[in-house]
């Protein structure tokens, strides 16, 4: 019985391997995109209240230094997400490249951190 626990828990423990943090990065950014989705439909569909309430949702949630920081964040999502994806395809199509998945894992964010910086710089650049 024992054995029977010890193998349970270690095939649900969390080990926190290259492929399962891009797993969880790959939901929370997934999540992540819709979440801003459903917001801007929402900050779309106020514009048929009137322009002066449409006006301050713009201001409040598109222009201001939060809102700023928060577009770096789904700026790195959606590069992390489509990265990842294409991730995932090639190892779908070349399941031998599985075994190199740390390396992809790092190369995938090394792309992301490459197209990710400058962007954010110019994103944020207004702030400081």
């Amino acid at each position: 019985m024992a054995a029977l626990v010890a193998s349970l828990y270690k095939s649900i423990s969390y080990r926190g391997a290259e492929g399962q943090w891009a797993w969880i990065l790959h939901r929370a950014s997934g999540l992540g995109i819709v979440l801003f989705l459903y917001m801007h439909i929402l900050s779309i569909f106020v514009a048929a209240i009137g322009p002066e309430p449409y006006e301050w949702v713009h201001k409040t949630l598109y222009t201001s230094p939060p809102a700023k920081v928060m577009e770096v964040f789904l700026l790195f999502g959606v590069l992390y997400h489509a990265a990842n994806g294409m991730r995932i395809i090639i190892i779908d199509f070349f399941p031998a490249l599985g075994k190199y998945q740390r390396t992809i894992v790092r190369i995938e964010l090394a792309l992301v951190a490459i197209v990710l910086v400058p962007a954010a710089i110019i994103t944020l650049q207004g702030l400081f």
